[in-house]
């Protein structure tokens, strides 16, 4: 085996002799040295328990590589005037094997086997570097997650047929198999990509034990496992027997153990793949396509990604940055220290259709005790957060196209900051995916900026709350204060729905019961007046619940606001308390307040319909005269310590239903 030199034309090499072309790297591995090095894993997801809790669902497989053959030093070769390319021959008679030469892949335009020259020799075009057509611009113009129009739809059929292949008998017979349906070259790929993704697993034993380690295509086939270094290799070899020209590419990678601000130094940690497909070269990760590792990296579960097949490059350098720059398949290329400082977006972030996000640096600091991150998205995601693990100290506002988030960390040091993202249309899986991480470095605590804990994310009205019905609220901000500690707000409800709300704080002074009665429903046709009158000064959650009128079920909760009141001298009693026989439509005029004072006179004012006659009970009876649609009247509070409302439904029944109940102080 030897090197030699091509000629410095770069569309066409010409040898006289029958060849098998290979990677540097992966002939010299054959001699049987050593070089050690690392693989790790993948990024994290999380499932929510429904409840906004995200729990932990593995981690994409990053590839540190393991044990591998050290390539021998020889002066590189090189083609064309991109002296990039580094190329190994070996030379055999011309009978050795001429089925081999003919499946050698050397992309579109090159045709495979190119004839004869005018001396009866083979003629052969192999494409070297990436050159200029091959490049995409940087940043990420958001038009596709993928460097070539590739129909997903289409592929289907073929991707069901290469996951059904079994052939074991040797690499050959299964590519084979593979490319039979494949009418393409991106269907051959396809069929590979699909194969490798799904039937070879992540080796977490030889990743630990290196000595047991073998990254040889034919190791891996026959042992259905490998680390990133067996995957690439396998898939070049299976490309190369499929007639495509493919590279394995290596390099560092944001995958498994990656912290954030983390730099990249030694040796290359991954290795991925180019394919030369339609004149142009594509990049693919099929390690990370085919599933993930737990955090302790024991364990492998098979998870297809679709996003690391013929990533867009300008995706694909969020967590791939290769040895040569080239590779990088960018205008302009980015430097490491660009790679280290910019932002992670992991596969998550891109399939649940993110866009962008602020800040675009990993590491932010707190102003004044708060810190500030938004991300722009397509309609329909929605968020969650978690701050050190749990999702307190922050502010969650959901928008059409994204959502805002302020973090005030209750003590000084790095937070990690957590951001997860689901679809509204898979709402009912109720799992929320990682999609981004920050470090927040806080250097002075807002004491003054704590919430409930029962504040819920995201805060305030949104899009979200508008398709269950809430329509035009008149408080669009998250956050109401009120300085009498009294507040009303409006919505129209777009359909027929019963709404429940509850008022809570973290003084246990107030119990859920209390917390429903500190707040009235007023329906006047399709709106709802929804009145808050605060027990006391401080910092308190309204959440609001709904269903349908004619469901019998659970009522949801759909959202709530923050509602701050630092009037000390605040102390407002509870509504009366609310009987099944009150029906929606009803509606308190006064006494709104359900303490009633002693021995006094009090006016009755209520709007009822369809009832024959109302008394109110205290120490004696007093009935209410109905003018219009209101029932008024007076009763007196002597001798009594509550008062209750009571309707006659038909005047031809003799019993009455409370509606409601009131209080009487005590002198």
């Amino acid at each position: 085996m030897g090197t030699m030199d091509f000629k410095t034309d770069a569309s066409a090499v010409t040898i006289n002799l029958l060849l098998i072309v290979r990677p540097e790297e992966a002939a010299s591995k054959e001699k049987g040295q050593r070089e050690g090095r690392t693989e790790g894993g993948r990024g994290a997801g999380s499932g929510g328990d429904g409840n906004g809790n995200s729990r932990s669902q593995g981690t994409d497989l990053n590839g540190r590589r393991g044990l591998t053959e050290p390539r021998e030093q020889k002066p590189p070769t090189t083609s064309g005037p991109d002296k990039g390319t580094q190329v190994t021959v070996e030379i055999h008679h011309e009978d050795t094997s001429p089925q081999l030469i003919k499946r050698l892949s050397l992309g579109k335009g090159s045709q495979r086997l190119r004839g004869h020259d005018n001396k009866g020799f083979q003629k052969i075009e192999v494409p070297g570097s990436p050159g200029a057509k091959d490049l995409h611009a940087y940043p990420w113009d958001k038009s596709s997650l993928k460097s070539m129009p590739v129909d997903l739809k289409q592929l289907e059929k073929l991707d069901a047929y290469a996951l059904k292949v079994n052939v074991k008998n040797s690499v050959e017979e299964l590519v084979k198999a593979l490319v039979k349906r494949a009418r393409t070259d991106l269907e051959k790929v396809r069929a590979i990509w699909m194969w490798i993704c799904h039937h070879i697993e992540y080796d977490v034993v030889g990743y630990h034990n290196k000595s047991q380690l073998s990254s040889k295509p034919r190791d891996v086939f026959q042992m259905g496992k490998g680390i990133c270094e067996g995957y690439a290799e396998l898939f070049e070899h299976m490309c190369s027997l499929a007639g495509i020209q493919c590279k394995k590419l290596s390099g560092h990678a944001k995958g498994h153990g990656y912290k954030t601000g983390q730099t990249f130094t030694g040796n290359s940690d991954h290795a991925w793949n180019a394919v030369y497909l339609e004149g142009r070269w594509h990049l693919l990760d099929s390690t990370w396509g085919s599933g993930s590792v737990d955090d302790s990296f024991t364990k492998f579960t098979y998870r297809y990604n679709e996003f690391y097949f013929l990533t867009h490059p300008a995706l694909f350098i969020n967590n791939h940055f290769p040895d040569n720059s080239n590779w990088q398949l960018l205008k302009p290329t980015l430097t490491l220290k660009e790679f280290e400082n910019n932002m992670l977006h992991n596969s998550n972030f891109y399939k649940l259709g993110l866009l962008a996000t602020r800040p675009e640096t990993p590491i932010i600091r707190t102003v004044k005790g708060k810190a500030s991150v938004s991300v722009d998205c397509r309609p329909g995601t929605l968020f969650t957060f978690k701050l050190k693990g749990i999702q307190e100290h922050g502010l969650m506002t959901l928008k059409k196209h994204g959502m805002e988030l302020d973090i005030y960390p209750q003590t000084t040091g790095s937070h990690k900051l957590e951001i997860f993202a689901k679809s509204f249309k898979a709402e009912a899986s109720d799992v929320y995916e990682r999609v981004l991480e920050y470090v927040v470095e806080c250097e002075s605590v807002d004491k003054a900026a704590r919430f409930p804990r029962e504040l819920s994310q995201p805060v305030g009205p949104s899009w979200f709350s508008e398709r269950h019905g809430f329509l035009r609220p008149s408080h669009r901000e998250p956050v109401l204060h009120t300085n009498d500690g009294r507040c009303y707000l409006t919505f129209t409800l777009s359909k027929d729905i019963s709404v429940l709300t509850s008022l809570h704080t973290d003084d246990s002074s107030l119990t859920e019961e209390m917390g429903r009665q500190h707040v009235l429903q007023i329906h006047r046709k399709n709106e709802i007046e929804l009145k808050v009158h605060l027990p006391h000064t401080g910092n308190f959650v309204l959440k609001i619940y709904s269903k349908k009128s004619s469901d019998p079920g659970n009522y949801d909760y759909i959202f709530n606001y923050l509602i701050r009141c630092l009037n000390m001298e605040v102390k407002w009693p509870a509504f009366p308390q609310r009987y099944g026989k009150w029906l929606q439509d009803y509606e308190i005029l006064e006494p709104l307040s359900g303490l009633l004072p002693a021995n006094r006179n009090v006016q009755f004012k209520l709007k009822m319909h369809g009832i024959a006659k109302v008394l109110v009970q205290a120490e004696n009876m007093h009935p209410l005269t109905q003018k219009k649609d209101c029932w008024e009247g007076t009763c007196n509070t002597s001798g009594c310590r509550e008062v209750f409302v009571m309707v006659h439904e038909n005047a031809n029944h003799s019993f009455y239903s409370h509606v409601l109940r009131y209080e009487v102080e005590t002198q």
